[in-house]
């Protein structure tokens, strides 16, 4: 049977921390950025904790 590749995408947008839980960073903060107020923008720049019930697949799909 083949070797499971890391799939490449995955593996830019989640880190693992201490607590094997996965951070990732806010939506809606690419473009369009006029728009929106600072408070805003500033608020879309935290990283977030992932939800415990995608933390399987973002497994799978870094083969933890």
């Amino acid at each position: 049977m083949p070797k499971l590749k890391v799939r490449k995408s995955a593996k830019k947008r989640y880190k693992l921390i201490k607590g094997k839980k996965f951070v990732r960073q806010k939506a809606f903060k690419g473009h369009l950025l006029e728009k929106k107020c600072s408070k805003r923008k500033r608020n879309l720049s935290s990283r977030v904790i992932v939800n415990q019930s995608d933390t399987k697949a973002i497994k799978k799909m870094l083969v933890c």
